[in-house]
Order: structure tokens, then C-alpha cells, then sequence
């Protein structure tokens, strides 16, 4: 089945929707609202377009914004809060399934990382590129 101009306009009009609204607490109903569908018609074109449902791709979105969060050092029931999760056990238990660390963990690596790599910049670029550079010959900073 081809999609036409104006489906796919609308689930762009939804995936916007929910792009600009992920912390609030949104539904299959509001969202597909957006679209001009039916829930169950917006969730199989949805899923056919961008290859994970509606909840899987919020999903995706309050994670990648929660590691954002949690490498900033911020306090992980302040990251469980803004990114529209209402109980902190769940949100931990469902970052720690999807990302391997529970969040406090990811947090303090995340955070070490990143001042690490403001203390030796040169860490952080790849081998090859300062070889080609000659980064390693034109300063002595790490």
C-alpha cells in the first residue's frame, strides 16, 4: 500500500506532536488525533514508518533526554520528573533495561566522562586524527 502526500503530512503532524509534548503524559487517543486517525490505523502507519509504535519511539525520546539530563549531574528524581515519568522505580528499572546502567550509575560515569574530557581534550579525539594533525607536535596540552 502506497502512502499518500497528505498521511504521511499527518503522521509528521503527530510524530511534531509528540516530539514537542514527550514529558507531558500522552496517549495513543490524543496522539493520533493529530494524524486525523484512527488509534489503531495511526499506530499500525506509525509503526510501519518509523519501525517502533508511538509508545516505543516517547520511549526512546524521555530516554535519550534522560541521559542528556543525567550527564549534566542532575539529580536523577529531577531527570525522572522532567522527562514525564511519574514513578521513580519505573524509570529506573526501564532505563536500566535500556541502557544497561541504572541511572545513577550512568550519571556518575556520564558526569566523569565529560570532566575528563574538559581536563585532557586531547583524550577524547581519535588516535588518527592527531597523528594526521600533528596535534601531538604543535602542543604540549593533554
Amino acid at each position: 500500500m502506497q502512502l499518500t502526500t497528505d498521511i504521511n503530512q499527518r503522521l509528521v503532524a503527530a510524530k511534531v506532536y509528540i516530539d514537542d509534548n514527550d514529558h507531558e503524559d500522552l496517549d495513543l487517543e490524543q496522539i493520533s488525533k493529530q494524524a486525523f486517525l484512527s488509534r489503531f490505523h495511526f499506530h499500525r502507519l506509525f509503526r510501519r514508518i518509523y519501525r517502533k509504535t508511538p509508545l516505543q519511539y516517547i520511549t526512546q525520546k524521555r530516554l535519550d533526554k534522560a541521559k542528556d539530563m543525567l550527564s549534566e549531574n542532575k539529580p536523577v528524581t529531577d531527570v525522572c520528573n522532567e522527562v514525564g515519568f511519574e514513578s521513580l522505580g519505573s524509570f529506573s528499572a526501564l532505563f536500566k533495561k535500556e541502557i544497561g546502567f541504572p541511572p545513577q550509575y550512568y550519571r556518575n560515569m556520564a558526569y566523569k566522562k565529560k570532566m575528563e574530557q574538559q581536563a585532557q581534550p586531547k583524550k577524547a579525539i581519535p588516535h588518527c586524527f592527531i597523528e594526521q594533525y600533528r596535534l601531538d607536535k604543535n602542543s604540549n596540552n593533554q
